[in-house]
């Protein structure tokens, strides 16, 4: 079957982005693995499937799968790409859009310049709501804030936990020592922190160095994915578990150093209130492929 795609990044992050808002798209796990392949296929970190309104009051619905071929729940640097896609395929002339993900209702904000604001919606902060089973364990706390000590490759790790409508594990780098933050660390620890048996739905593992109150540098191990050069939802958890453990700022932009480039986030601190992100999205082409009925 052939398939038209646009492909599209944000700081980094790409994506295959389809087009399901005239009729129904369904694809196979390996089919979507085919299209991330980078060799045999387009290439990407995930796919993004553009879906219709599904209730009174959403502008669009939309699907992410990972490049292993599993569907999750949430994207930050996808829903920027996202609000780019539909406005200029002429799907919308709406700046502001709702749009419905398995992880909840977002609101993204086109921006002049090519950046893209967007609502992700309050952090949840209980552990059963990632899921991370918290049995037995007694967490520190740090400026009220609990960070729980967890066996990651045989050291004990010190983490928060923090869900974006996607769990993420944050671990602020300084446990490991001055300028921990490189290529081994990210190895030894991000594969075992995702299967990690006390995140029964795996877990985004982001590795956190704070520069100042309002700067970080952001390494992301993502789930189903592998290190990306940034994870919009992951720099909006590292935010919030540095402002609750008091290492940054609240209620302040803080800029967040990707591989990919540099986000803003701001949250005012309280468990009510909303996690803004800022960043670019831009359209690296457009295609057809030829997809196999049933790709390996």
């Amino acid at each position: 079957m052939k398939l038209r795609f646009t492909k599209m990044q944000g700081a980094g992050n790409d994506f295959v982005v389809l087009d399901a808002t005239r009729e129904p798209l369904s694809l196979s796990p390996a089919q979507f693995r085919y299209l991330a392949d980078r060799r045999f296929g387009i290439g990407a970190d995930q796919i993004l499937i553009v879906g219709p309104a599904d209730e009174p009051g959403i502008d669009f619905s939309y699907r992410i799968v990972n490049a292993d071929g599993g569907e999750v729940e949430q994207c930050g640097n996808g829903a920027r790409c996202f609000v780019r896609y539909v406005r200029e395929a002429g799907l919308t002339k709406k700046t502001t859009i709702r749009v419905r993900t398995a992880g909840g209702v977002i609101e993204p904000r086109w921006l002049t310049g090519g950046c893209v604001e967007v609502d992700m919606g309050r952090p949840r902060l209980e552990p059963a709501e990632l899921p991370f089973d918290a049995a037995g364990l007694v967490p520190r706390e740090v400026n009220g804030a609990p960070l729980w000590s967890v066996d990651v490759a045989g050291r004990a790790v010190e983490l928060a936990v923090v869900s974006m409508g996607n769990p993420h594990a944050v671990v602020n780098v300084a446990q490991f020592g001055t300028d921990a933050l490189n290529d081994a660390l990210l190895a030894g620890f991000g594969p075992p922190l995702e299967r990690h048996a006390r995140f029964p739905q795996r877990v985004n593992a982001g590795f956190m160095q704070v520069l100042s109150a309002t700067r970080i540098r952001l390494r992301v191990h993502e789930r189903g994915v592998g290190e990306t050069l940034a994870c919009g939802t992951g720099a909006c958890a590292a935010v919030v578990a540095g402002v609750r453990a008091g290492w940054l700022k609240a209620a302040t932009p803080v800029q967040v150093e990707t591989r990919g480039g540099e986000l803003g986030i701001e949250w005012a601190g309280r468990p009510d209130a909303p996690v803004m992100m800022t960043g670019p999205a831009e359209r690296v082409f457009d295609g057809e492929i030829e997809l196999p009925e049933q790709a390996d």
